[in-house]
């Protein structure tokens, strides 16, 4: 796809995933989403930014909005290093041979914009903001006024709940240490996330067993099970490296309280699946019932949902709701929009049609948030 004026290119650097958006005149028209194993070495970004170079021809002539989490990897030695490192890669992949590198542009979140030479001084500002461009970018369509909402960001690996209000992000937490301790980030996802750190004791057939504190299944094979998972966000090998198909599904789940999957039907182990599914759901939403109440919100704040997990959404808020108190949490009527459908705007010629670009920008909202954020503010 060639390149025409104002087109950017928004990229969202993680540890696991590599997330790509082009942006042509404010619209999107493509989003892309590669497995990056990243802590397995810095080569793994060349076959990436070969992929990308290859579904999008001419992309030198773009200009480049770079958001990462990557520098999070074992990798590097210190988060300092994994932004320097993955910064000075794609300043010298990415860059305009005319431009001198002027073309890449990484998000610093209160502080603004850097070029690849002012990233060791923000190096903090860069590291693991992809979720505040997210947030701003939901903050501005919907948060003008007195409006306020909350994005739910439940993706492979983590998941973000931020609070938003007169257009603006509300928390004024910026790293991942201070998201933690209020609740804002939780280290919960649907694909990559191990089961032993979802549930200390599960649900077995209506006996509560232990669990064996062993890599031998992630939430990927629940998801899997429960048929929400869509094949296309189920990117990284399993526990055990054995393949995806229901059987060696059911055997790494079976593993989680010293079974086999032939110890019991079918049945049995969908019922399992259920039980790490409404676990996972009760931690998020005892999660979002700490933010919702530390911000206050009302029940007509509307909650943006994004990310391959955003099926678990709905339920989270009904956890929410649960346990939490009523005056200052969501009714079950709460207005619920779609990142990719209400915030992105994905333009009617899309590449791949557009309410299939409309699905991957809702998968992919951080690097959809950055081009247009970047777009916006260069105006």
């Amino acid at each position: 796809m060639a390149m025409p004026e104002r087109s950017v290119i928004g990229w969202d650097v993680g540890g696991a995933h590599v997330k790509a958006c082009l942006l042509q005149r404010g619209e999107v028209v493509d989003v892309a989403q590669w497995a990056c194993p990243l802590w397995q070495g810095m080569d793994q970004l060349t076959p990436v930014l070969h992929a990308a170079r290859a579904r999008w021809p001419g992309f030198g002539a773009a200009q480049h909005a770079v958001t990462m989490t990557g520098e999070m990897v074992d990798l590097f030695a210190t988060r300092e290093d994994g932004v320097r490192s993955i910064a000075a890669e794609l300043a010298r992949s990415l860059s305009n041979a005319s431009a001198a590198g002027e073309s890449v542009h990484f998000f610093a979140g209160d502080a603004g914009w850097c070029r690849a030479a002012d990233v060791v001084t923000h190096w903090d500002a860069i590291a693991s903001a992809n979720w505040l461009a997210t947030a701003r970018h939901a903050a501005l369509r919907f948060g003008e006024g007195s409006g306020e909402g909350l994005l739910i960001d439940i993706g492979s690996t983590t998941t973000d709940l931020i609070a938003f209000r007169g257009g603006s992000v509300l928390t004024d937490s910026r790293t991942d240490a201070q998201r933690l301790a209020r609740g804002e980030l939780v280290y919960h996802g649907v694909v990559r996330t191990p089961l032993c750190a979802v549930a200390q004791r599960i649900d077995w057939r209506g006996t509560p067993h232990n669990v064996m504190n062993e890599f031998f299944a992630t939430a990927a094979d629940v998801y899997r099970l429960t048929s929400e998972l869509n094949p296309a966000h189920d990117l990284h090998p399993s526990a055990d490296n054995a393949p995806k198909d229901l059987p060696a599904t059911r055997q790494r789940l079976a593993r989680m309280v010293g079974l086999d999957q032939r110890d019991a039907a079918p049945d049995d182990w969908l019922a399992f699946a259920r039980s790490w599914r409404e676990a996972q759901v009760a931690e998020l939403g005892g999660q979002l019932r700490r933010v919702i109440a530390a911000h206050e919100l009302g029940p007509q704040a509307v909650v943006v949902s994004a990310g391959c997990g955003d099926f678990l959404v709905r339920d989270v808020l009904a956890a929410a709701i649960a346990t939490g108190r009523r005056t200052t949490e969501p009714s079950p009527g709460r207005p619920l929009a779609a990142y990719g459908v209400e915030v992105a705007r994905v333009a009617a010629h899309a590449s791949t049609g557009r309410s299939n670009v409309q699905a991957w920008a809702q998968v992919c909202a951080p690097c959809v948030a950055t081009a247009t954020l970047f777009a916006r503010d260069s105006r």
